[in-house]
């Protein structure tokens, strides 16, 4: 398929317009008028996917309207619709990549995800990274699931009077069944920092200061506008490695090494809180 042209170069791109025409063409592409569950899969979690159940389709982003291929080593460039393991009527649609704000495609990209997520009939959306902690406590292959976040981005993917309330952007009946599943997992907040390049020790002593528990480039835009189209909100953060100032220097090849190490465990706690949520959803 030829690719398409970047919606986003266009000021005057309606972000919901883009997101049903790309709702339009994964319905085509899986050949599912709907589907139930989104995923986005982050820094770390790539094999991750493997484990959700059967994919009945695997659609290249460039294919879809919006999307771009993956720009991030560790990332995967499709979209797929995945027959959820132990309950295959219903689908997850699973991002193999997003697109970062450091990317500079600008905010309604970065939120295409989970726009496009809603018109595709998605009522949740488990929205997975790669982070750095400030816990030491929390070593790198240690999920965590998000409690809440600090936007330090200083951008937003919301225009206009589109006042949503944050109060419980993360939700915390997925976050109970979550740790119903693996009462281990412990809980932080995350802080959006727009990067490329990674924070200084300086930036995340702020960041502590602040409140913060984890910090990464992602996830937070795309939760504000999960909640401003509907969608209930579900983050794991995966660490890989210690925040600046907290342990060596970081490499992004630190970042793939450890989620191919936690890819087992990260792949069945994935699974089963998607199976777990459309459990959920049905009953």
């Amino acid at each position: 398929m030829t690719r398409l042209a970047d919606p986003w170069a266009d000021s005057t791109t309606d972000p919901l317009e883009i997101a049903q025409q790309a709702a339009k063409v994964i319905a085509g592409a899986s050949n599912a008028a709907s589907h139930d569950i989104a995923v986005v899969l982050g820094s770390g979690w790539r094999e991750a996917a493997d484990l959700m159940g059967e994919v009945r389709a695997a659609i290249p982003n460039g294919d879809v309207p919006g999307f771009a291929p993956a720009a991030v080593d560790g990332h995967d460039g499709h979209i797929r619709s995945v027959a959820i393991a132990g309950d295959p009527e219903r689908r997850a649609l699973v991002f193999g990549t997003r697109t970062h704000l450091y990317e500079g495609r600008g905010p309604a990209a970065v939120a295409h995800t989970v726009r496009t997520a809603a018109a595709a009939g998605c009522t949740s959306v488990v929205l997975t990274n790669g982070c750095g902690s400030l816990r030491p406590q929390w070593a790198p292959g240690t999920p965590v699931l998000i409690a809440d976040h600090l936007n330090l981005t200083g951008a937003t993917p919301l225009v206009g009077p589109a006042f949503v309330d944050l109060t419980d952007a993360w939700s915390p009946r997925l976050r109970a069944l979550a740790r119903g599943i693996d009462p281990t997992l412990e809980e932080g907040v995350y802080a959006q920092f727009p990067g490329p390049q990674y924070e200084t020790p300086a930036e995340v002593r702020m960041a502590r200061v602040l409140g913060a528990d984890l910090v990464g480039m992602s996830t937070a835009l795309e939760a504000i506008a999960a909640r401003h189209v509907g969608l209930e909100v579900l983050g794991i953060s995966l660490v890989t490695n210690a925040a600046a100032g907290h342990g060596a220097p970081l490499a992004h090849d630190e970042v793939i090494a450890t989620g191919q190490a936690a890819a087992q465990r990260c792949g069945n706690l994935l699974s089963a809180i998607v199976t777990a949520i459309a459990a959920g959803d049905r009953a």
